[in-house]
């Protein structure tokens, strides 16, 4: 495709992703600079449309940025007034006290927010200053320089054939040039993926962990909903088999966010992640407050896990890593949208420092720099080591030497060091023949769901024209590894059902329903042969989540 002729536009900073770190970061360099020329590529349809995020929100990082946002009309409009832990069992529950848990733990203060709408709310407050954001618009590809500096990306890509060669209706797209190219794509993005590897940004690092968070949104009886209570859960059904947990959060309108967060690291190939979440909602305690209620909306997303040790470089020449880009997500706290946003803040002061002192292109060390140091360091650093004891020790012992390290950071020192993750998630998965198949209860169509159903919750859509977007190193691997030594688990791992095992008369064939993805990365990450790259579709696919 080398040789096609593309239009090219020149800006100060070109930001893909407009999430809450890419948002910020353009608010940021239009406070600073109201003359600054900004871009803002955004893949979903809108703004928002790709973020299904029942989300509690530390405003540490809103403050910072917007501190009158309460007068703008930001919709944080649900304080949290109650915070409940419980252990579960299948048949009933245990309070965990809130008293012995450390000071970070405490969600007061905070708000229960759709992170679509702040985001859209965001934009409305970038557009005011000036930033320009295009919606629709998949950053195909990274543009390099002469010397190998990244100087802009391709974005509006459109009409090509499944064989990747241009239809009747192609649309070049164009080249958005940058001093600076900002990339805050969320997790396991591939353009961050690429940059991570060319310029080997993991060198010395942790390998990321990530974990699967699966979501949906109910309606529920007026009499069982209490706005603002956060609701955090642990135990069954996961049980040795697999670390996470799950998070009930009532919102406003008789809403509640239900989520279930499986961490990739588990050893058992049979586990299905969905069906867990599945049988989740069959505790006594989750179904007596779902019954009678309305499912609304479905989505699933891969989350960073790996915390303060697996942060790679932050920066190459022309380019910074925001956000969930890097991995900033505070295990224990399932929060890293305050992070996000102090990162594109961040991030934005040192690119505006660089160009006004007439810089380009060049790496932002002094980003890199106030990221490990500043507030974002100190609030990873304190819970490093959670996840990797959770993963070595089990979770009772990461209850117990966990809450302890935490205590002693929030002092300021820890005796445990940095603990090490060791192996990365993919390489976590065992033999199917070293573990038993696990039986799932069926989906009972009230309160739980088959795959496919939940998914048109999603509003997921994709040309099925284009080229598919989850691409095989080795189309034989999937049947001549992965199903003789591992039970296939794409068929499992995957929250959409993208992948299935069809047996006809030639034996079995590995079939990918790429039409079905919601953009979680999971194959990307979880696949023991490493065999599935994930890349972005045209511009405007994929999930479309409510306004809600």
């Amino acid at each position: 495709m080398s040789e096609i002729e593309r239009e090219a536009m020149e800006y100060d900073v070109v930001i893909v992703g407009a999430g809450p770190a890419g948002l910020s970061a353009a608010i940021r360099l239009k406070q600073l600079n109201p003359e600054r020329e900004v871009v803002v590529l955004e893949k979903g349809s809108e703004v928002g449309a790709h973020i299904l995020s029942g989300a509690v929100l530390d405003p540490c990082g809103l403050d910072a940025l917007i501190p009158d946002w309460k007068e703008k009309g930001a919709p944080l409009n649900t304080p949290v007034k109650v915070d409940n832990f419980y252990m579960l069992g299948e048949a009933g529950q245990i309070r965990i006290p809130n008293f012995p848990m450390p000071p970070l733990m405490n969600n007061h203060g905070n708000y229960i927010v759709s992170m679509g709408n702040v985001c859209r709310w965001m934009a409305e407050q970038a557009e005011e200053l000036g930033v320009e954001i295009f919606p629709g618009m998949a950053c195909s590809e990274l543009i390099y320089g002469e010397n190998g500096e990244i100087k802009g990306v391709v974005a509006g890509e459109f009409g090509k054939n499944a064989d990747g060669t241009p239809g009747p209706s192609y649309e070049p797209g164009m080249e958005l040039h940058g001093k600076y190219v900002f990339l805050s794509e969320g997790v396991r993005g591939s353009l961050s993926k690429e940059v991570i590897a060319k310029y080997n940004l993991s060198d010395g690092k942790e390998p990321q962990k990530f974990g699967i968070g699966m979501k949906e949104i109910w309606e529920i009886d007026p009499a069982k909903h209490k706005e603002g209570t956060v609701t955090h859960t642990m135990g069954w059904p996961l049980g040795s088999n697999a670390g996470g947990g799950s998070f009930v959060y009532h919102l406003e309108n008789n809403q509640v966010y239900v989520g279930f967060v499986v961490h990739l690291n588990y050893k058992n190939p049979h586990l299905f992640p969905y069906m867990e979440f599945q049988r989740f909602k069959h505790h006594p305690m989750i179904e007596e407050l779902l019954k009678g209620g309305k499912r609304v909306a479905y989505g699933a997303r891969a989350i960073s896990e790996g915390g303060y040790q697996s942060m790679p470089k932050m920066v190459a020449p022309g380019v910074a890593l925001l956000g969930c880009s890097v991995g900033m997500v505070n295990v224990p706290r399932i929060k890293g949208n305050h992070n996000a946003m102090l990162s594109g803040m961040a991030a934005a002061e040192a690119a505006h420092a660089a160009i006004e002192g007439g810089r380009s292109s060049d790496e932002l060390n002094e980003y890199e720099s106030e990221v490990r140091t500043g507030a974002i360091g100190k609030d990873l650093k304190k819970v490093r080591n959670v996840k990797p004891l959770w993963s070595k020790y089990g979770l009772l012992a990461s209850l117990t030497l966990g809450a302890m390290d935490m205590w002693t950071n929030t002092l300021g020192f820890s005796l445990l060091g940095t603990v090490k993750h060791g192996k990365t998630d993919a390489e976590a998965t065992e033999e199917a023949s070293k573990h038993k198949p696990i039986d799932y209860p069926k989906p009972d169509g009230k309160i739980s769901f088959d795959r496919l159903t939940n998914v048109s919750f999603s509003m997921t859509n994709h040309e099925e024209s284009q080229p598919v977007h989850l691409q095989l190193a080795d189309a034989t691997t999937p049947i001549s590894v992965n199903l003789p030594k591992y039970a296939e688990p794409a068929q499992r791992y995957c929250p959409a059902g993208v992948y299935e095992i069809v047996e006809n008369e030639n034996g079995p064939e590995f079939v990918v329903n790429f039409q079905n993805c919601v953009h979680c990365k999971t194959c990307d990450i979880k696949d023991p042969s490493q065999n599935i790259t994930w890349v972005t579709p045209q511009g405007g696919d994929g999930p479309n989540y409510p306004n809600m």
